[in-house]
Parts: C-alpha cells; structure tokens; sequence
C-alpha cells in the first residue's frame, strides 16, 4: 500500500508531543506582530520584515503539522517534525546569542525538553511506522 494513503496510528504521547510542537508555531507569530522588541532591539516601536518572514514560516509548518495529524500520515509528520526540530536548532542559539540574557535552565528546559527530545522521540517512532 502507497504509505502516502495509508493511516499511522497515534499513540497518545505522540499526539502530545505534536502539540508541544505545534501550540508555539502559532503563539510566537502572535508575539512577534505584537511585540517589535521580539526580533528589534528594546528600543523598536515597529515590527520588521525579520517579523514577518518568522511569522509566514511558523504559520505554514503549523498548518502543515496539524493538516498531517489530522490525515495521520506518518511521511508528512516525519519530515514536518524534522523541519521544525532543524529550525530550531537554529532559532535556539539565535535566541540566545542575539536577544537578552535568559536563564540557562529556562533555556534548556525549554529547548532541550520541550522540543528537541520530544522531536527524536517522534521521529524515531514514525521513521519505524514508514518502514515496510
């Protein structure tokens, strides 16, 4: 059968996971249209094209993850789960470079268990489901 047409189950944890994935696609375009210090310098008062572009990439991979949860094909999971976790190997260190200083805990809480675990997990579990 076309893995393409065919539906992967979805175990619970994955299920949450894919939300931990996705809530912030849509809650960090939210910050960065209503907030022009989000990706300016303290001073800004206005949004910047850097705003903009971050908000059309998380919008698309978010609708793109929710679209592939809902038809349950593992394909379209997998490799929007690994764009997001290869964008955020990115946006992490450019977060923590480039804005001010966080907490180091809080950094790695959040990027270490809140995406980039969970992420291997789920990859690992639907590169086995694609497997024929």
């Amino acid at each position: 059968m076309n893995q393409l047409a065919q539906k992967t189950h979805i175990p619970w944890w994955l299920t949450l996971i894919i939300f931990m994935e996705v809530w912030p696609m849509f809650l960090g375009p939210y910050w960065a249209l209503t907030d022009p210090t989000f990706f300016g310098t303290p001073e800004s008062t206005t949004t910047i094209l850097g705003d903009w572009i971050y908000t059309a990439r998380n919008l698309a991979v978010g609708f793109a993850l929710i679209l592939a949860f809902y038809l349950k094909n593992a394909p379209m999971l997998f490799i929007l789960i690994f764009i997001r976790l290869f964008t955020d190997l990115i946006d992490g260190p450019a977060f923590w470079f480039f804005r001010d200083q966080v907490s180091e805990i809080a950094f790695i809480i959040v990027f270490l268990f809140g995406y980039y675990i969970p992420a291997i997990i789920a990859l690992r579990y639907l590169w086995k489901q694609m497997k024929i």
